[in-house]
């Protein structure tokens, strides 16, 4: 008795299930998004003081940051604070730089 088999033909609809779990996996992100935390004045003070403390004495910093809708931590040291476009340049490794708005800053922690 000879096996009838459909061969590759049975297997077709499991092809989709990679791209089942990338989708899987980007609604799950998705819903890990936080609006922007509205900052008041007295906060703004705070963290433009740290700044240029930090900036006088070369002290590293950590800078909370939001990014579209997710919040990530960047350490390094002020090298320049732009008014013009309201960015701060921070160093992050030897000779590697890395701008931030003004308006994307959630909080300034001076390290010592």
């Amino acid at each position: 008795m000879a096996i009838r088999d459909r061969g590759k033909k049975k297997w077709q609809p499991a092809s989709f299930i990679p791209l089942g779990f990338e989708m899987t996996a980007a609604m799950f992100k998705d819903q890990e998004r936080i609006s922007k935390p509205l900052l008041d004045e007295y906060e703004k003070e705070e963290f433009d003081r740290n700044i240029a403390y930090a900036m006088e004495y070369n002290l590293p910093v950590k800078i909370k940051v939001w990014n579209e809708g997710f919040t990530e931590t960047i350490t390094g040291r002020i090298h320049y604070v732009d008014p013009i476009s309201f960015q701060l340049r921070i160093e992050v490794a030897p000779g590697e730089f890395e701008r931030i708005a003004f308006e994307d800053v959630l909080g300034v922690i001076i390290e010592e």
